[in-house]
């Protein structure tokens, strides 16, 4: 075996690979990537047997062959190499000599057959979605899903497709986010609950990407197709809550406010908050609203006050605000608007700017009870 590589190139697709693979491995193998060159085409893959992500990039080749090579240690030394042309030669000793322009390195690899196969989608249903849409779907929804072992249908995002829309949700019981696209469809309607790896995966590598993305979903498995690229993973199994329940359909009370203004004051507010609850409250009263926060131990105390247009009753209302942060950042809009109903119901928070036609997000914040 023997083929000429450019290092920058093999190093981006490596990089982009190396996410699957997990510190600490059940099998040996899995801290390998497999390189699996047909004429001249070279195949990368890692997995980690709950997801495997696979990529092609063109060489100068004229073998057939698959071996398994050490990840950790081809990444750290590809990282230190200008742009050259690399080559690889399979040796009589065991090992594959990779020749660059001022040294020679041997490496010792793993027979290819051993590395585990991708899961195949058999009864598979598609549908296709621009990379720029999925990214911003996951950004939008990824941030809201738990990490509760007990919970795993909860640790991941739930994908609803139908033939009047796609909805990606995301929630840990606390906080819940919902982005749907009414202008895109599916031919048949379909549900599964993606994991989180892949998704953070894909989340890199889909930013600014228009080509359109191809997923593949059966009962048990996803794929996503996209360029030489071929990601796959299993599905959590089990029923999603029924998410809509929870979302408050009444909500006379109504502030809207400059949202980097309003993230801007909670962030500081919240310092001055106690740091088990990290509760702050809010007060609106016409067109004023104050933030503040109160740490008894430490007799540390801080408030804010801020212009905004609100129409319903005066309402005092306590959030945790590491969560209303991570909704305001997960937003791109200039203006927010905060919907609520009473102090122990959840508010929901809706970008009025910025989104495309047929795009919908609402996020939703539990309260926490303020002790006066």
């Amino acid at each position: 075996m023997k083929f000429i590589v450019s290092s920058a190139a093999l190093l981006k697709e490596l990089q982009m690979l190396g996410g699957v693979i997990n510190s600490t491995n059940t099998l040996p193998i899995l801290d390998n990537f497999l390189f699996e060159i047909n004429g001249n085409t070279l195949t990368l893959t890692a997995s980690d047997l709950e997801t495997t992500f696979s990529t092609k990039i063109a060489v100068e080749s004229e073998s057939n062959s698959m071996i398994a090579l050490p990840a950790r240690l081809l990444l750290d030394t590809l990282k230190t190499f200008p742009e050259q042309p690399l080559t690889f030669l399979k040796t009589e000793k065991n090992t594959v000599e990779i020749s660059a322009n001022n040294g020679k390195y041997a490496v010792a690899y793993v027979e290819g057959e051993e590395f585990p196969k991708a899961a195949q989608i058999t009864d598979a249903k598609t549908t296709q979605i621009s990379g720029n849409v999925l990214h911003t779907a996951i950004n939008s929804t990824l941030f809201a899903s738990g990490n509760d072992d007990l919970r795993p249908v909860m640790s991941g995002v739930f994908f609803q497709f139908s033939s009047e829309s796609l909805t990606f949700v995301a929630t840990d019981a606390h906080k819940l986010v919902k982005y749907t696209r009414t202008d895109l469809n599916a031919s048949e309607s379909a549900e599964f609950i993606m994991p989180k790896k892949p998704l953070q995966l894909l989340k890199g590598i889909l930013h600014g990407m228009e080509e359109e993305i191809s997923i593949e979903y059966s009962e048990t498995n996803a794929q996503f197709r996209f360029g030489d690229s071929t990601l796959t993973c299993r599905l959590i199994d089990g029923k999603y809550p029924n998410y809509e329940a929870v979302i408050p359909k009444e909500n006379p009370n109504q502030m809207q406010v400059n949202r980097t203004s309003f993230l801007n004051s909670v962030r500081r507010v919240s310092i001055f908050s106690n740091k088990t609850t990290f509760q702050i409250r809010l007060k609106i009263a016409g067109a004023a609203l104050q933030i503040s926060a109160e740490d008894f131990d430490y007799s540390n105390s801080a408030e804010e006050r801020l212009d905004c247009d609100y129409q319903g009753d005066d309402i005092t209302i306590g959030f945790n605000s590491r969560f209303l942060i991570e909704m305001l950042n997960g937003l791109e809009c200039d203006e927010v608007k905060l919907s609520m109903s009473l102090p122990n119901r959840a508010g929901l928070l809706t970008p009025l700017d910025h989104t495309e036609e047929g795009e919908h997000i609402t996020m939703l914040v539990m309260p926490v009870m303020l002790n006066n």
